[in-house]
């Protein structure tokens, strides 16, 4: 068979054969016309959620941590659960970017600018929680090892929460420049339709785009390197944050399976959230003709992929408590399914292990009715699963005598709430006044498996 053939085979990336002109407008028309009602529902919803949790913030950083539910025993729980959640949200975006750009993935150009702006965002909602955790957050900048006139006051390196500043600041200015690079020819695009102050605006933040062939030269040139540069940071930020816990001596955190464990664990729920925003946006800001059921599709495949490799190293596990003859590992997995947390450890394996599994049907992986669900049923196991890994295997130790519960008080809850009020109002912002979807990038596939006289590539 020919490859003409093969190419008129394929399923479109892009519906409806659209031009290049009609690209164009379809994604600067929300910024255009302005938001509509369901828009402004959201922004409230957001709005209100973080005016919680700022109140809550400031209260527990005024009066200290002894707001929160921790003990003796749980010195960590809420918020270091919280902090590796997000921290897992933003692997998706720079994987679905760099990644998949690198092995030339074209179904990833309608998802990758929203999924790289989650990144940005999750990552700021993680940088919250530890901040708090210091106790006195306005001597945050102690973490860095900056020249200082005090004496040899430095940081200690060899401390797994320092390679935490290290590798989630690396990654945020890395991912934050990669989002930023990859906007200025669709900067530039929205700047020559706008008007008056708008049109000044764009055009500075486009830093002069003129849409010459030097000027595309040395974007795809950096967009590379960028790309390069921020694969291995998908791989190194969750492994270090791994290390916060294998390095440690505590039954069930000492293991050498956790770095590839909790990558995998990232990517996956990464991904459930980026299915659980695009489902949202495809259908409030009219884009189903971008982000298409090929797209969904495509994440779905990669989601089951990695939900196995995640219930793999629940079973490994379990497997080496038992094989490895360690009284106290063995007593941790057993607490942990046996243990008054075991209802919390059995609703992880149900929404991880079992609920993906939906997705091997071609009819699950293409209705979007049914993948907003189980979406976000894997964002509650994956948020399960941190909390299992933290509070279970803590709340139990060497010491019967030091063995506690731990109970979130109202101040934990209302600012993990608070932290998505701040995901949500910044996402909300980003697809009122940016292009949500790549224009230059969606162009460059619009003639991908598209028959002899469907549509044009005329236009703008």
């Amino acid at each position: 068979m020919s490859g003409h053939h093969v190419s008129a085979l394929r399923v479109p990336l892009i519906d409806g054969g659209k031009t290049l002109k009609q690209v164009t407008d379809d994604v600067c028309s929300p910024i255009e016309r302005g938001p509509n009602p369901s828009w402004y529902y959201g922004m409230a919803a957001s709005l209100t959620a973080l005016a919680v949790g700022f109140f809550l913030v400031v209260n527990q950083i005024w009066t200290g941590i002894g707001t929160w539910g921790l003990n003796k025993t749980v010195g960590w729980s809420w918020d270091i659960t919280n902090f590796v959640f997000w921290v897992g949200i933003g692997h998706a975006g720079t994987l679905i970017s760099a990644i998949l750009f690198l092995f030339r993935q074209r179904w990833r150009t309608s998802v990758n600018r929203s999924a790289e702006a989650m990144t940005i965002f999750a990552v700021m909602c993680a940088g919250i929680f530890p901040l708090i955790h210091m106790g006195r957050p306005w001597l945050a900048y102690w973490v860095f090892p900056y020249p200082n006139s005090m004496g040899p006051l430095w940081v200690n390196f060899r401390s797994p929460l320092l390679w935490d500043v290290f590798a989630i600041s690396t990654y945020f200015a890395v991912s934050a420049t990669f989002w930023y690079i990859g906007l200025l020819p669709d900067l530039a695009v929205v700047a020559t339709r706008a008007t008056g102050w708008r049109r000044e605006v764009f055009t500075r933040l486009s830093l002069g785009w003129d849409g010459s062939m030097r000027s595309w030269l040395h974007y795809e040139t950096l967009y590379l390197l960028l790309a390069g540069l921020a694969t291995p940071l998908v791989f190194s930020v969750h492994t270090i944050v791994s290390f916060d816990f294998a390095t440690s001596l505590v039954p069930g955190w000492h293991t050498t399976i956790f770095p590839p464990y909790f990558v995998c664990g990232a990517i996956f729920s990464g991904f459930a959230m980026v299915m659980t925003l695009m489902i949202v946006a495809r259908k409030v800001m009219n884009f189903e003709d971008y982000i298409t059921l090929r797209h969904l599709d495509a994440m779905c495949k990669v989601t089951l992929t990695t939900s196995m490799i995640v219930g793999l190293a629940y079973g490994t596990e379990l497997f080496m408590a038992w094989y490895g003859f360690n009284p106290f590992e063995r007593f941790a997995f057993l607490n942990r399914m046996e243990g008054p947390y075991a209802p919390y450890y059995w609703m992880m394996v149900f929404c991880n292990v079992l609920v993906p599994q939906l997705l091997w049907s071609k009819r699950v992986r293409q209705s979007p009715a049914i993948i907003l669900p189980i979406s976000l049923l894997i964002n509650v196991g994956m948020w399960l699963e941190r909390f299992t890994i933290i509070t279970i295997s803590l709340h139990r130790d060497y010491l019967p005598s030091s063995w506690t519960m731990y109970h979130p008080t109202y101040t934990e809850i209302g600012t993990f709430i608070g932290s998505f009020g701040l995901f949500f109002t910044m996402f909300l912002l980003f697809c009122r006044f940016l292009p949500m979807i790549a224009i230059s990038e969606v162009k460059g596939v619009l003639s991908y498996a598209r028959r002899p006289g469907q549509g044009g590539d005329h236009g703008e």
